[in-house]
């Protein structure tokens, strides 16, 4: 029998978090996480992750899968909140009771990640999900966060992908388990993944990444990704990245309760009173005050 999961509790947890209300350290340091693997989906714009997406929940609800779905989108300049809305796009699964879905907005984080995304998929990974799935804004030399999030990264491309892959191509080989050529009824698909096995088998990785071609908006391939992403998971392999990324979310939360006691209003009216002064010197600033 499966164990239910309080969809509205766990909402509630991530709002806390993610505006860091009160209660929300409280939350993360009493978390006990289980072994629910993340599955990162990114690529560019336009490469059809979300219908991917989509196309993979059908299959995943079939076998009665507890899926948890994070879709970071861009921030709103007015609100900071999430723009495009993924739960719209996902708007069939939304009263799916073994799927949770939420957007969440990068806020300014330039890696496609959303600032808070650790402790948000730590929060889910509390409960007793089969999968976490996180779809990222797009795809750049700077989104190697995902590779250190995601137990197994998808970078979705199209045919008409082949310049984007050589601008990207060290970035790329850096962040995917698995290539899925989206869109592959095109013309050159088959052409694209063959050049794209190439670039794989030329790695000096014993793990080749694999490449896999779809047309999600048919639901054509899909079983295939189903079957590479649980062949990469049995597969045990050591996300080496992790530990990185965990390094740089460290710095972050020592950094801010160091400055839990700077007043910056204070601040700004000090260097408003000393700025204009002969011989100002901002870093001799800083120091005297700190």
């Amino acid at each position: 029998m499966l164990q239910t999961i309080n969809f509205r509790e766990l909402a509630r947890k991530i709002s806390l978090v993610e505006n860091e209300s009160e209660g929300y350290e409280s939350i993360l340091k009493n978390l006990s996480f289980s072994n629910v693997p993340i599955i990162g989906i990114t690529g560019p714009p336009g490469a059809g992750k979300s219908t991917l997406l989509n196309a993979l929940l059908d299959i995943y609800q079939n076998k009665d899968k507890k899926i948890a779905i994070l879709a970071v989108d861009p921030t709103s300049p007015f609100n900071y909140g999430s723009l495009l809305g993924d739960r719209i796009r996902m708007a069939k699964f939304f009263n799916n009771p073994n799927i949770y879905i939420r957007s969440l907005a990068t806020r300014g984080s330039l890696g496609g990640l959303s600032e808070k995304i650790i402790e948000i998929s730590d929060v889910v990974r509390s409960y007793p999900f089969d999968y976490i799935f996180v779809e990222t804004v797009g795809v750049g030399q700077s989104e190697v966060e995902i590779a250190g999030l995601a137990d197994t990264s998808i970078v979705v491309l199209v045919p008409e992908s082949g310049d984007e892959v050589q601008t990207m191509k060290a970035g790329l080989m850096e962040i995917a388990d698995i290539f899925v050529v989206n869109k592959s009824d095109r013309e050159e698909a088959q052409k694209f993944a063959s050049n794209l096995i190439k670039l794989c088998h030329s790695k000096e990785s014993l793990n080749k990444t694999t490449v896999l071609k779809t047309v999600a908006s048919k639901s054509e391939g899909i079983e295939e990704v189903v079957a590479a992403i649980d062949k990469h998971l049995s597969g045990n392999f050591e996300n080496v990245k992790k530990p990185y990324l965990l390094a740089k979310k460290a710095l972050k939360i020592i950094q801010k309760k160091r400055m839990q006691d700077i007043d910056q209003t204070k601040l700004l009216t000090d260097i408003k009173a000393s700025y204009q002064k002969d011989g100002f010197n901002i870093y001799k600033f800083v120091e005297d005050v700190f």
